[in-house]
């Protein structure tokens, strides 16, 4: 029964997901998620992109879509084909583009064109989160490919194909993070990436690729070509600007052939009424203009945040901990000992404002990830990744005794006189 009194739940669809509580604020040490870097959102810069764009194009806003049609703005679709061939080696102009409502509508859209219930996909045993979420609840059936620190093997990948083979199936997709991967950080090297497209041509599977933090590399831009740039035939790939710019802007886009983005164009012609406007007029105007500056000064704050959370851990952990250590993006995954289950730390942590991911939703298999966890350092200062870590260590061992001996029980103990 509803607070009005009106019997809601009996008319609820069987397919819904159970209701949200209501929401109760950020942790103090918020380490979940996407979030970014608030000292780096370039507030004037966005302000003065604004203003220029709406005095030059505002009065398009009168029209769904700015009359330019439903793949969205041309300036935002013009800088997206131009930033993937300069630096991810990918052949594609404005037409080759569409501008979606973060890569979540992204995935959708791509999801809605393949899938049926009992159809089978391959994704990656550690993965985005919500991949997981939006196919179980899809009723599709969901193949693990083992990972290495290079991404997906390759080897495990053809044994999979093959007892698919074997058995009648022919997936509908492999998806794929190959740069800068969901959570682990790593980045697939070329040649497995041309392995990688070889197995998808000899079974016939296209590959969804998901680049949504390829922007940010340690080393500069520096990665390998995405696989769509070494085949456009069997790849759809999709990027975003929330991990690059401001997650709370919601824009995604996705680069795929024309008899497969004209599905998805069809979709999301009946489902909305275009992608926020005004959104894509800031961005295309602020980043055809400051892209590789801004971008470049994002990672190498990312990069100093990383440092000091690395740090933190091996200080509050010591050899209790396997940390991942990735390449670039905003996330460090690691693994504790297989006795502790870091499910059981959720809400001890988050009585203790800490707020982390733990691994089970990032898995395939939850339960064989039972002892891993994702760490975000985007948000967070430095000062407070250091505090962040010690007090989930001190819950940690409060709740499992592990670690034993953390750089804030020895100080416990030191000021204790033990």
């Amino acid at each position: 029964m509803s607070s009005t009194g009106f019997a809601y739940s009996n008319l609820v669809g069987k397919s819904v997901p159970p209701p949200a509580p209501r929401w109760a604020g950020n942790a103090d040490f918020n380490f979940v998620g996407g979030h970014n870097d608030r000292s780096l959102i370039p507030v004037e810069g966005l302000i003065e992109a604004t203003a220029s764009v709406l005095r030059r194009e505002g009065a398009e806003l009168a029209l769904y879509s700015l009359a330019q049609g439903p793949q969205g703005y041309r300036g935002l679709r013009q800088f997206v084909a131009d930033k993937l061939g300069r630096w991810r080696g990918i052949q594609a102009g404005a037409d080759d583009v569409l501008i979606t409502s973060g890569s979540g509508q992204a995935i959708d859209l791509i999801n809605q064109v393949l899938l049926e219930p009992g159809d089978t996909v391959i994704l990656e045993e550690f993965t985005y989160g919500g991949y997981l979420t939006k196919l179980r609840r899809l009723g599709v059936d969901i193949v693990a490919a083992p990972l290495d620190e290079d991404g997906i093997r390759i080897d495990a990948l053809g044994t999979i194909l093959a007892d698919l083979k074997g058995r009648g199936i022919t997936p509908k997709y492999i998806c794929a993070i190959p740069t800068i991967q969901n959570p682990t950080g790593s980045i697939m090297p070329l040649d497995r990436r041309h392995q990688l497209l070889a197995l998808a041509r000899e079974y016939g599977v296209p590959i969804f690729e998901d680049e949504c933090y390829a922007d940010l590399t340690w080393g500069a831009m520096d990665a390998p070509p995405a696989l769509y740039a070494l085949d456009p035939s069997r790849v759809i790939h999709i990027g975003s600007f929330s991990k690059t710019l401001a997650p709370a802007l919601r824009l995604g886009y996705v680069v795929a052939d024309w008899e497969f983005m004209s599905r998805m164009v069809a979709i999301k012609t009946a489902n909305d009424s275009g992608t926020g406007a005004l959104e894509q007029m800031v961005v295309a105007e602020y980043f055809s203009k400051h892209f590789e500056d801004h971008v470049n000064e994002l990672s190498a704050t990312l990069k100093d945040k990383l440092d000091t959370m690395v740090e933190a851990v091996e200080r509050e952990f010591g050899t209790a901990v396997e940390p991942w250590l990735p390449k670039g993006g905003i996330f460090l995954w690691m693994k504790l000992p297989d006795e502790v289950d870091v499910r059981k730390l959720v809400q001890p942590a988050l009585k203790a404002g800490i707020a982390f991911n733990p691994g089970p939703e990032w898995a395939v298999d939850g339960a064989a990830a039972k002892s891993r966890l994702r760490l975000c350092f985007g948000l967070t200062t430095k000062e407070e990744i250091r505090q962040g870590v010690a007090a989930f260590a001190r819950v940690c061992h409060d709740e499992t005794g592990i670690p034993v001996q953390s750089g804030n029980v020895r100080h416990v103990a030191a000021e204790s006189g033990e």
